[in-house]
């Protein structure tokens, strides 16, 4: 069982290396949830590969510097939705 657990903490870190994403975009990648991948990275992988998770930790430390950019930029667009889908003409029913 802990040959799958080492096994599956180097998968995520590779994998957050190699796309420079998130946890939880990891997460849904390799079906896990984000506090697996999270524990994965941030616990278990500086055991197995030391060298690896100091270049996880280093893209974690990106995307955390990043996130409120991401976060304004989500809601920017989810409101530039809503105001284009209530400026639509719709077709009367009836």
């Amino acid at each position: 069982m802990w040959n799958e657990i080492e096994a599956r903490a180097h998968h995520c870190g590779e994998y957050i290396v190699a796309t420079q994403c998130t946890v939880r975009t990891c997460a849904d990648a390799l079906g896990t949830s984000k506090s697996t991948v999270h524990k994965d990275v941030t616990e278990r992988l500086p055991a197995i590969d030391p060298l690896l998770a100091e270049r996880v930790k280093a893209v974690l430390e990106i995307n955390l510097s990043e996130r409120h950019i991401r976060g304004g930029a989500s809601t920017k667009k989810k409101y530039q939705e809503q105001k284009s889908a209530s400026s639509s003409p719709r077709e009367d029913v009836g």
